[in-house]
């Protein structure tokens, strides 16, 4: 059986007719393996950069972002496109929590969307061992840094993550880093032979004046 092209996927999921650039460089990137750095401006299409290629790929994608309202939006997107995806966050009771990890374990969906701070969590751990990760996708990478404007300390326990998941490559993305920023993000996430991809942030429509 063959596998699907990551066009195919796009077109039968997203309804587009082909990327936009570099998105499909840094997809076939992941695919073969590489731990990826997606610099990419606000609407540049970042989430299909792992989206893509999770859908292509046997087992779970983890993706770690800091904001509930941003779990909930990007589950509640790829329901509207019949994947199943769902997310763990402070707003649920106990019992949710672990009966959504254990369907990660039973693999109901191919996304689970998770805070930097679950990371560390007993029950994360206890059931991730017995999870099958495809990928790991870190939403909003910036905020490992320390130089980044919105510096998150939690997420620097996403190293121990992969630790744990040695050979499980990771996609970083983010529309704001200086170049001081995304070595630190290279660094903090120990990216070995990083692969990085940048679009330019200039905006055709946008113009400034100063007076």
């Amino acid at each position: 059986m063959l596998m699907p092209s990551p066009l195919s996927i796009l077109q039968q999921y997203w309804l587009h007719s082909s990327f936009r650039p570099p998105q499909e460089d840094i997809i076939q990137s992941v695919l073969d393996g590489n731990d990826t750095l997606a610099l990419l401006p606000t609407g540049g299409g970042k989430s299909v950069c792992y989206q893509v290629p999770a859908l292509m790929k046997d087992g779970v994608c983890l993706v770690i972002s800091p904001l509930i309202a941003l779990m909930k939006d990007q589950v509640a997107n790829l329901e509207k496109l019949g994947i199943q995806a769902a997310a763990v966050h402070s707003g649920m009771t106990h019992y949710e929590v672990n009966n959504t990890l254990q369907d990660a374990v039973d693999r109901r969906f191919k996304f689970l969307y998770l805070s930097p701070e679950r990371l560390q969590t007993e029950a994360f751990n206890t059931f991730l061992s017995e999870m099958n990760i495809s990928m790991i996708a870190v939403d909003e990478a910036h905020c490992i840094s320390q130089w980044g404007y919105d510096f998150r300390p939690s997420y620097l326990r996403i190293t121990n993550l992969r630790e744990i998941l040695p050979g499980v490559p990771v996609l970083a993305v983010t529309a704001s880093a200086t170049p001081v920023v995304e070595k630190d993000i290279l660094d903090k996430l120990k990216f070995k032979t990083p692969k990085v991809f940048r679009q330019s942030f200039e905006r055709a429509n946008l113009s400034f004046s100063v007076f």
